[in-house]
């Protein structure tokens, strides 16, 4: 099984990359297949990639129910 998840853009870099943080973990990641992203946006990752962005109250809301199953840390 394969997971999307939400992560918040912390931090713009070169060639469309990014650094994102999902609850104190950054992870490099790229932006080639979305535009326009900016710091702060929410982003659904997957396998490095930001897939889309994200609207910030359905990825708070989305992350709590990660956080709540035990998919990510609370």
């Amino acid at each position: 099984m394969c997971l999307a998840i939400p992560a918040r853009v912390a931090e713009l870099l070169d060639n469309d990359n990014a650094v994102v943080d999902l609850g104190g973990v950054r992870k490099e990641i790229s932006l080639a297949l979305v535009d326009g992203i900016v710091i702060g946006d929410y982003v659904i990752v997957h396998v490095g990639y930001a897939l889309n962005r994200l609207d910030p109250e359905e990825a708070e809301k989305t992350l709590q129910l990660f956080a709540e199953i035990g998919v990510i840390p609370a």
